[in-house]
């Protein structure tokens, strides 16, 4: 029974992660509001830029969603949150948001997928059913 808890709590924080990712971050690369420019402006990125990063957020958020993508959603998710990190260590702007950002969702996953915890800890992963 833990096990089912486990992997309910996994994809909730998964859920969220793709919520956050998919709502509040990749629309308001898309919608207009005042400041946006200059503070897109202030990271080094075009208005044709940041909605093509928006395009790839919400992707990549997708991926992470699909049980059979989850991995590789994950991994690219780690991929574009490096990018943010490295986009804010480069104009000085706090980048520890980003990183807690993708430990969550990698704790998500390795709820969900149990084995991914295995492998973290350089275990040998045994297969069970996925839920």
């Amino acid at each position: 029974m833990g096990s089912k808890k486990m992997r309910v709590a996994g994809w909730i924080i998964s859920g969220l992660v793709a919520a956050m990712l998919i709502g509040p971050s990749a629309m308001g690369k898309f919608t207009e509001w005042e400041g946006k420019e200059e503070m897109f402006e202030h990271l080094g990125y075009s208005a044709d830029v940041i909605r093509t990063i928006g395009v790839v957020e919400i992707a990549v958020a997708v991926l992470f969603l699909i049980p059979r993508t989850s991995f590789v959603g994950a991994i690219l998710l780690a991929g574009y949150l490096g990018g943010a990190t490295a986009t804010h260590v480069r104009v000085g702007d706090p980048f520890f948001v980003p990183i807690i950002i993708g430990v969550v969702a990698w704790i998500g996953l390795g709820l969900r997928r149990p084995e991914i915890f295995q492998l973290a800890l350089g275990q040998s992963p045994n297969r069970h059913a996925e839920g």
